[in-house]
């Protein structure tokens, strides 16, 4: 794929450290802290930024390469603040039956990007989940939370290009 954009990047640009540090103390104390310490994280910063896992690791007293783990485990979790819109295109057994292989493959195409991929012009992010639900209307996805069903190339590219414009 070409013009990938939404990699990792080092930094992102609203990194805050003095807030960072207050999300995580402020979840540090819960069971089974890490995830809502992402979370957290990740809604006031649109990623988990790669700054803050060791920050992670000693307020929770595990090492980097775990909260790393945890991470990467996770498919919800960014590395780079995603674009304007969130595109999440399911890849879930009846999508995948109904035509969504080759219907996410086509879209990615289009716009020149690979899965968890931000257009040039930051305005879409493509991510794959992995069942919505919606398995009798597949090919599914959500687009910024809403669901969408019955997909097929023109309903996709027509939400693809109406995010892309606001």
């Amino acid at each position: 794929m070409t013009a990938l954009v939404s990699q990792i990047p080092s930094t992102i640009e609203r990194w805050d450290a003095a807030l960072a540090g207050e999300i995580i103390t402020a979840h540090a104390g819960m069971e089974g802290a890490a995830l809502p310490i992402l979370h957290a994280l990740q809604d006031e910063f649109g990623c988990v930024p790669k700054q803050s896992e060791p920050m992670i690791a000693d307020a929770l007293n595990v090492s980097r390469a775990e909260v790393h783990g945890v991470i990467s485990f996770y498919h919800d979790f960014r590395r780079a603040p995603p674009g304007h819109h969130v595109l999440k295109l399911c890849r879930a057994e009846s999508c995948q039956s109904n035509g969504g292989v080759e219907l996410a493959d086509r879209l990615l195409a289009r716009l020149g990007i690979d899965w968890g991929g931000t257009t040039a012009d930051r305005s879409l992010t493509v991510e794959p989940v992995y069942c919505l639900g919606l398995c009798a209307c597949s090919p599914a996805a959500l687009l910024d939370g809403e669901p969408m069903a019955r997909l097929n190339d023109a309903k996709l590219e027509t939400m693809a290009a109406e995010a892309r414009r606001t």
